[in-house]
């Protein structure tokens, strides 16, 4: 068990910083990106990522130095938020393909154009994808019960609220009105407990 723990908090640790970083590089930035086209941008943005992968790899003796130890009513609730997790992601996977959860219609929305999601789980909340890794991610924070674990999740929790608000301000203005009137109808975390039937717009 002290294995799993271990590679789990290593996992969080040297991902999840750069995975924030792509976010950041690729929201603000998305007309330079456009222009650079979807090989140079992904190209340029992963380079970036591998490089911050390899400096805290590098780093893990260190970042891990503080374990709590094995706790299995901590494992126990980091399973049932991962089962909870992946169903969210089932839910999830019927409305996005891998190629919208890369972030390619943001970067060639003429190559992939965009679709407003706003049935099955997106009427209950604007960002399940989000609220889904965060729920996966405490989970594995959870079963790892490693100090850095916890403080690269932790990162996350603001992380995904700026994340979602750039996301939605491209959304706003790619959609307009439509978006406008989904944005006052649906909640944007947490959800609601009833959808409402009634189009968009």
């Amino acid at each position: 068990m002290n294995t799993i723990r271990y590679f789990l908090a290593l996992f969080l640790v040297i991902t999840l910083p750069p995975l924030f970083l792509y976010w950041l590089l690729i929201h603000p930035f998305v007309d330079f990106w456009r222009g650079k086209g979807i090989g140079a941008s992904y190209t340029m943005v992963l380079s970036v990522i591998i490089a911050g992968m390899i400096g805290l790899f590098s780093l893990r003796h260190f970042l891990l130095g503080i374990d709590y130890g094995t706790n299995y009513l901590l494992v126990t609730l980091g399973l049932l938020g991962l089962i909870l997790s992946g169903s969210m992601r089932f839910a999830i996977q019927k409305h996005l393909d891998i190629k919208t959860l890369l972030g390619f219609p943001e970067i060639a929305p003429d190559r992939f154009p965009r679709k407003l999601i706003t049935e099955g789980i997106y009427a209950h909340m604007r960002h399940p994808r989000y609220v889904q890794l965060l729920i996966a991610l405490i989970g594995y924070a959870l079963i790892a019960n490693y100090l850095a674990a916890y403080l690269a999740v932790a990162l996350w929790v603001p992380g995904i609220y700026l994340i979602a608000l750039l996301e939605e301000q491209e959304l706003r203005a790619h959609f307009g009105d439509i978006y406008a009137a989904y944005c006052r109808k649906v909640p944007r975390f947490l959800p609601k407990l009833r959808g409402d039937s009634r189009p968009i717009g």
